[in-house]
């Protein structure tokens, strides 16, 4: 059968029985990348959900006559998923103290503003716990130093984001811990009151002496269960650094001014 070319050739190509009878290439199949899990990170759109955890904590303050409560309420991205964690939402604060009502509702908007934002939130405890009263500061239960009970809030925050992980203390060392405890049963021994070995018949029973001596050693404790000579440490806010070797050392997380 005659077939009529009508368009101009531009190139040709001899076709061979065999070349008919050779099945097409298979198309290469063309490999999916695999799904990537979408991390959801705190960001200020973020809406909050209808149920948040959290946890309340007590401040009982000398400077106030009723307690305050603090409570953190957080929440929780990537749930089930190995990049699950908690991040700090919102921030309330209660008390029937009604004198300081105003910065405190201010103090709470702007913290949780801050909470929302994401990011590295970390900085405001330290920005709390560096505000002073003018006043002075109080020692809270176990001889902690406070200078404010905005500082003290600050800590509380401090507290809770230990909780959740998103504040790690670096851990002392094995060393750092023997050589404390060394420094501390130094400096007991040496401040050490002198107590009778002795008692004279009549003056009591044999148990008063060993009673007499526990009473002497409590005695030369602070709150904080330091040697009462003990002086406020920078670092650790506890009343207990003393003087050592002409060094100032702390017996509580071993700070000295001698490095």
């Amino acid at each position: 059968m005659a077939i009529k070319i009508e368009k101009k050739i531009k190139g040709y190509n001899v076709v061979k029985p065999e070349d008919k009878a050779a099945p097409a290439p298979a198309p290469v199949p063309v490999k999916e990348a695999a799904p990537v899990a979408e991390v959801i990170q705190m960001h200020e759109s973020l809406e909050r959900p209808e149920t948040l955890v959290g946890s309340t904590y007590k401040i009982k303050s000398p400077l106030f006559e009723h307690a305050l409560y603090v409570t953190v309420n957080d929440i929780v991205l990537n749930a089930g998923t190995k990049h699950e964690m908690r991040r700090p939402f919102e921030l309330f604060i209660n008390s029937k103290n009604m004198d300081h009502f105003q910065w405190i509702v201010a103090l709470t908007r702007i913290l949780s503003a801050v909470f929302r934002k994401g990011g590295d939130v970390t900085f405001i405890v330290e920005e709390l716990k560096a505000v002073f009263d003018p006043r002075g500061g109080y020692f809270k239960a176990g001889g902690v130093y406070m200078p404010s009970i905005v500082a003290e809030i600050g800590a509380v925050v401090e507290q809770h984001m230990k909780s959740i992980g998103l504040i790690h203390d670096p851990e002392m060392s094995d060393a750092t811990r023997a050589l404390i405890a060394e420094k501390r049963a130094a400096y007991e021994k040496a401040a050490k009151p002198a107590v009778p070995a002795a008692v004279p018949v009549g003056a009591g029973s044999a148990g008063d002496a060993p009673a007499s001596q526990a009473a002497a050693e409590a005695a030369h404790m602070n709150a904080s269960g330091f040697p009462a000579g003990a002086t406020l440490c920078a670092k650790c806010n506890t009343q207990a650094l003393v003087l050592m070797d002409g060094c100032q050392t702390c017996l509580n997380c071993g700070y000295s001014k001698c490095g």
